[in-house]
């Protein structure tokens, strides 16, 4: 069967890359073609634009791009016109997908929605556009089954596809030794620093997490870079510092760091999973107004997964306004030191990892997608 699949951001090229590897493996006839990245690539699908190029965040940022949305658009459902797949798989990226949803179902495509929009955040009204617009729906956090059954549209839980990406990583018997060799990095306990993967967010964020060198001089600060960046986007923040950048290599560096400063999405439930404790970042262009506009518009006590997940405030949220010097110096003093802050947070993070459940959910998914699209397609 023909799978057409669209990702907008690094997390969603993980995901997609790993149900796709399932995909085969339930459908021996497989054949891929999408809107994603490297790993969707390597995983066989032929990429039509990558999401380096078509990644857009902020309320502002959008309203300026709106022309370039509506361009990539349009050439998305063209080309799925072309194409014609047995199935669009879209994979969370709301603005953009749902946009293709809605021309996908009214062209008679069959939609499946794996990882849902962040819904139950904002805007609560699109599921109204789900229920109309996508056939099945597949979701990764346990929550979400009960804000679907509030709106009496059924939902399908395999698990969190995170935990198969950790589960399998390489260097997981890595000592810090073998870690700091290998890069050639000086006998200091790391902060990691995970700015994230779009251009805007190393704009408002990383300067700030790189305040922090200076006010701990007994550690080093080493940058995960994104997927999407290359050393020409970091560069501008880091003249006159002596802070590495390491590609590609995410969960060996989180895993031998002491503490982390993460910006909001994925990679704070990545971060929790490998039992690193952290501070969780976001900010955004617009100073005041930006922040007006998100508590206005946010429906959630909380924007990391890990506080969403556990119900309550287990990583300390520093946003907009709050994300200051003053405050990520004081949470970094609070959660470096063995104390009760550090355990506290760890001890949550097992709970965490408990209610996430056993590796394979991509596996799973893949095998309950290929079974249900063969019904659908049965039936027509």
């Amino acid at each position: 069967m023909k799978y057409y699949i669209i990702s907008g951001e690094a997390s969603g090229d993980l995901h997609a890359s790993n149900l796709m590897k399932g995909l085969k493996r339930n459908d021996e006839q497989a054949q891929f073609r999408g809107w994603g990245g490297d790993m969707m690539r390597e995983a066989g699908c032929e990429i039509v634009r990558h999401y380096k190029d078509t990644a857009i965040m902020g309320f502002l940022t959008v309203l300026k791009n709106l022309g370039k949305i509506k361009e990539n658009i349009r050439l998305c459902c063209k080309d799925i016109t072309e194409w014609q797949p047995d199935v669009l798989i879209l994979v969370d990226y709301a603005g953009f997908n749902l946009r293709v949803a809605k021309f996908a179902k009214s062209a008679g495509f069959t939609v499946f929605y794996y990882i849902s929009p962040k819904l139950w955040a904002w805007n609560t009204g699109r599921v109204k556009k789900i229920k109309k617009y996508v056939d099945r729906m597949y979701v990764i956090f346990p929550f979400e089954k009960e804000f679907y059954q509030k709106y009496n549209y059924p939902v399908d839980y395999e698990g969190n596809p995170l935990v198969d990406a950790i589960a399998l990583r390489p260097h997981q018997a890595e000592r810090f030794s073998e870690f700091i060799t290998c890069y050639q990095l000086p006998d200091k306990p790391i902060i990691a620093l995970l700015a994230g993967s779009r251009s805007q967010e190393l704009k408002h964020v990383l300067p700030k997490m790189l305040c922090m060198t200076r006010h701990f001089p007994d550690y080093q600060f080493i940058i995960a870079g994104a997927p999407s960046m290359t050393e020409e986007d970091y560069e501008p923040y880091l003249k006159g510092m002596n802070v590495p950048v390491i590609y590609g290599q995410t969960y060996r560096l989180l895993k031998q760091s002491r503490a982390a400063l993460v910006t909001s999405g994925t990679a704070t439930l990545e971060t929790a999973i490998l039992k690193t404790p952290q501070v969780v970042c976001y900010s955004g262009e617009g100073g005041a107004f930006s922040y007006l506009l998100f508590k206005l518009f946010v429906k959630v006590r909380y924007i990391s997964l890990v506080n969403l997940i556990m119900g309550q405030e287990v990583v300390k949220e520093l946003l907009m306004q709050q994300l200051n010097e003053k405050n990520i110096k004081k949470e970094l003093q609070q959660i470096l030191p063995e104390g009760p802050v550090r355990q506290k947070m760890l001890k949550n993070y097992e709970e965490l990892n408990r209610r996430l459940g056993e590796p394979g959910a991509s596996e799973r998914f893949a095998r309950q997608i290929v079974k249900d699209l063969r019904f659908i397609l049965g039936k027509k």
